[in-house]
């Protein structure tokens, strides 16, 4: 017996460390919180997965649909201190002396966002996007324009617009389709992982070999505040940014 409980303990540790499991102990929080938002204002969706015009999906953590506009949400759950800027590619995780590279979430969300103009067809839709970190997490980022908190303020994010932007037919007719659009195929969300993979394979790869996957620019080395980093020569127009 008390081996059987010792082997429990340890499957129960692997599974406490596993990037998935605490992926999801993420959006559970996040999804406890968003359920205290008044649900005559505002509409919550959770795991929406919607298929693009070219075949491909796109997964959104939380969707919050109110007449303030439709926020997007990402959640993080990632400990240690986190590094980065609006417009770079990567942030940087920290944890003591290990540094460890993640796809800047902001990028993230503005796909999710664009899948969800391309799948609505409504160009007056406002979308408001927010990307929410857990609280082992301590942000150190610069030059933001986009909401990135830590999950005790997402209410409190949410709440601060308060401009009428959506009717409430209009509220009713999105949720309506996002919530009777969504893809729940086992085998497309399978893909939907391998897509993202090969994005990001392809990226790489193009910036490695000086090009700017943006825009095909060239990319030039500069120096700013964190240290040396590949920036595209047609800046302003283009803010692509990779670490050295």
């Amino acid at each position: 017996m008390v081996y059987i409980l010792l082997a429990v303990l340890i499957v129960l540790t692997l599974l406490l460390k596993s990037p998935k499991v605490i992926g999801m102990m993420g959006e559970a929080s996040v999804k406890q919180k968003l359920a205290k938002l008044d649900p005559k204002i505002y509409k919550v969706l959770h795991d929406v997965m919607i298929k693009q015009p070219d075949g491909k999906t796109s997964q959104i953590d939380h969707l919050v649909i109110s007449p303030y506009g439709v926020f997007v949400i990402e959640t993080k759950n990632y400990k240690g201190w986190i590094i980065g800027s609006e417009h770079s590619q990567y942030w940087t995780q920290v944890i003591y002396k290990r540094k460890e590279k993640l796809y800047n979430p902001i990028r993230q969300n503005y796909g999710h966002i664009k899948a969800l103009e391309g799948y609505l067809e409504d160009s007056s839709v406002t979308f408001i996007s927010i990307i929410v970190f857990g609280t082992r997490a301590e942000l150190k980022l610069e030059n933001m324009n986009t909401d990135v908190i830590r999950s005790p303020q997402l209410l409190s994010t949410i709440r601060k617009y308060q401009t009428i932007r959506l009717t409430d037919e209009k509220v009713a007719d999105m949720h309506q389709k996002l919530a009777t659009g969504v893809v729940h195929s086992h085998k497309e969300r399978k893909q939907h992982v391998r897509d993202i993979k090969e994005k990001l394979a392809q990226d790489r790869k193009m910036a490695d070999s000086g090009m700017c996957p943006r825009c095909k620019g060239q990319l030039v080395l500069r120096k700013g505040k964190n240290g040396m980093f590949k920036g595209c020569s047609n800046y302003p127009k283009c803010r692509y940014t990779s670490s050295t």
